[in-house]
């Protein structure tokens, strides 16, 4: 009897030094503000998906300030400050090569569409070129097509473009400022506010959500929309390697299962919803809205056409066919784009 009962109490023991194991509070630094729709339509409910797919095995706490300026989030999950991150490719300029191939102009009008056949071209062609070593990734997404705003003109030519200081957020974005002539101002988006309220910078290339989000919409006069955008900007969403090895093999897979794809759609579904709602906010405080000419269209993809063939030639060191990518790409935003 004595041996059965120490038999069944190290079992219990196991067991719940095992299930002790598999429970995880993972902590997410977060850059933006709480309200922020990346943060409150995007990861909290990606989060609720996480602990709903792990039977609340693997929770993930957005911490309340983040531990780092937004240019570190990368490191702070590979070094393993934090156990989850989402960034912005473009603020580290040079790191990221292949993921410029989402950023350039006129590829759609839906961040949904663009976000999600971005994650499946990432794992069909940049998955293999590890550009992402130190991380797990998780998903990568796009915002909403970038757009023109600023507090001084309508812009109706390219030459109204001419000499406006514009904050921008790095990558191809920088490169289609200076094509399209006007001065970029590299800085995260958290700082437009306070660049514009200063007039450090005339305006700002932001995806129409943008102006709400970062309470712009009284010091933007004027907004040009773009039709299918005048870029994008590349997210990722990441996890310290270490903390994922962490998890069972059954958890990791149901994170990447709420991951990947899932987190592509979910935070394209949500960033155009705040688009439209962006809109409207601009409107109702008396911001000028107007749709781009085809003369100004033509304009800017006349300026900006070389700066695909560039990184095409660029990604040929990594083993990319870039011409290739660029094709299945586009051909796959379509796909989604019609339900596929």
């Amino acid at each position: 009897m004595k041996q059965r009962t120490l038999i069944s109490l190290g079992l219990a023991v196991g067991l719940l030094a095992a299930s002790s194991v598999q429970a995880a509070t993972l902590r997410l630094s977060s850059w933006l503000p709480a309200a922020h729709p990346i943060v409150k339509d995007m990861i909290i409910p990606w989060t609720e998906q996480v602990a709903a797919a792990t039977d609340g095995r693997v929770t993930i706490e957005v911490l309340p300030k983040p531990l780092g300026n937004p240019p570190s989030h990368f490191d702070l999950a590979m070094n393993g400050i934090a156990d989850v991150t989402y960034g912005v490719h473009g603020y580290q300029p040079g790191r990221f090569l292949l993921t410029k191939a989402v950023e350039f102009p006129f590829l759609g009008n839906s961040a949904e569409s663009v976000s999600v056949a971005y994650w499946r071209m990432y794992k069909k062609h940049f998955e293999k070129a590890n550009e992402h070593d130190g991380v797990q990734v998780l998903s990568m997404f796009t915002h909403g097509p970038g757009q023109i705003y600023n507090a001084k003109r309508p812009v109706k030519d390219i030459s109204d473009l001419d000499g406006l200081k514009i904050r921008v957020g790095g990558g191809v974005v920088n490169d289609v400022a200076k094509a399209i002539g006007v001065t970029p101002l590299l800085k995260p988006a958290p700082a437009s506010y306070e660049l514009m309220a200063n007039g450090v910078a005339d305006g700002v290339f932001f995806p129409k959500e943008s102006i709400k989000s970062f309470k712009l919409t009284k010091l933007v006069r004027h907004a040009t929309l773009v039709p299918d955008g005048l870029y994008n900007v590349s997210f990722f969403l990441v996890m310290n390697p270490k903390t994922f090895a962490g998890l069972s093999k059954a958890d990791q897979a149901a994170v990447m299962k709420v991951s990947g794809e899932n987190f592509a759609r979910l935070s394209g579904k949500a960033w155009d919803a705040v688009d439209v709602a962006g809109v409207a906010a601009m409107k109702a405080d008396g911001v000028q809205v107007i749709d781009a000419t085809d003369d100004l269209v033509n304009q800017i993809r006349a300026r900006t056409a070389s700066l695909e063939d560039k990184w095409i030639g660029e990604v040929k060191g990594k083993g990319i066919d870039g011409a290739k990518v660029m094709g299945d790409l586009r051909a796959e935003i379509a796909r989604v784009a019609a339900g596929k």
